[in-house]
């Protein structure tokens, strides 16, 4: 978390509020946190038990002041200047609800092998109204606070919750824009929501959410971006990995995290990337 948030406070600019949900954490995260508050470096800071994962970003979401969102999520890498770029985009075109982008995935245990996933096959499918509805991860998501009233906020009653949040939005015809550059780059590790799922639950929240949301389904309910995590999971998972994530801990997370982000401020510096609109 202090590597993550390190890193925003250095990139943070004057006009962005920065906002900070705990869920009422006891091994000292909370007072570091609170002596942020205490030297102004972050603008609000909430920390209390939460019900869910959901039920945690609604607060910070319904907390937010600016006019646009973006979710920072502790284990992961952002491009805060490829951020900046999906932010101008919305700013300079109102009408746009939510922006999207590619993403960059690694993990902990192989944190060198960087692999590029995309969401603009299923994008321009929906946008053609090939299909009322598609998925895709939150990590890189972008958010119009004033579009909240529309799209709302995350169901607390799903486990993977940016999968049914993205069916939703896509479905009730959101304003999507799609930027073909990478803004996050998602880290898995063994402790992660996606690999401490539980399968039943995600694959019965998943027919439901199909037939609501009129979705052809990806298997077992849940995104492209979430299954390749699941895949690198289950690789890590394996007979002689078993004591892999011991071994993560007693990484230098900050080495692994510094290469990361040259990685992704790297790739994003020398692509020729552009914004689609869902109308041109």
């Amino acid at each position: 978390m202090k590597i993550t948030l390190g890193n925003l406070l250095n990139k943070r600019l004057p006009d962005e509020e920065i906002v900070v949900v705990d869920g009422n954490s006891s091994d000292g995260t909370k007072e570091y946190l609170e002596q942020l508050l205490a030297d102004g470096k972050i603008h609000q800071l909430l920390s209390e038990p939460d019900q869910s994962q959901a039920h945690g970003w609604n607060k910070a979401m319904l907390l937010a002041n600016g006019i646009i969102i973006k979710k920072i999520i502790d284990d992961d890498i952002f491009d805060y200047d490829a951020i900046r770029k999906c932010t101008d985009y919305m700013l300079k075109n109102p009408d746009i609800d939510v922006v999207i982008s590619n993403d960059l995935l690694s993990s902990l245990s192989n944190y060198k092998n960087i692999q590029k996933t995309t969401r603009l096959p299923q994008f321009n499918k929906w946008k053609n109204k090939l299909q009322p509805s598609f998925t895709f991860g939150d990590v890189h998501l972008l958010i119009r606070r004033s579009s909240l009233a529309y799209i709302g906020l995350y169901n607390t009653n799903y486990v993977m919750m940016d999968w049914e949040y993205s069916l939703r939005i896509s479905y009730l015809n959101a304003n999507i824009a799609y930027y073909t550059g990478y803004n996050a780059l998602s880290v898995y590790h063994d402790q992660s929501i996606t690999a401490l799922k539980n399968i039943k639950q995600i694959t019965n929240q998943g027919s439901r959410a199909n037939v609501f949301y009129e979705y052809a389904g990806d298997r077992a309910g849940i995104s492209l971006w979430s299954k390749i995590k699941i895949a690198i999971g289950k690789r890590i998972k394996k007979k002689e990995h078993k004591n892999q994530y011991a071994s993560e801990v007693n990484k230098d997370l900050s080495v692994i995290y510094t290469y990361l982000q040259s990685q992704i401020e790297m790739i994003n510096a020398n692509g020729d990337f552009k914004f689609i609109k869902k109308i041109e």
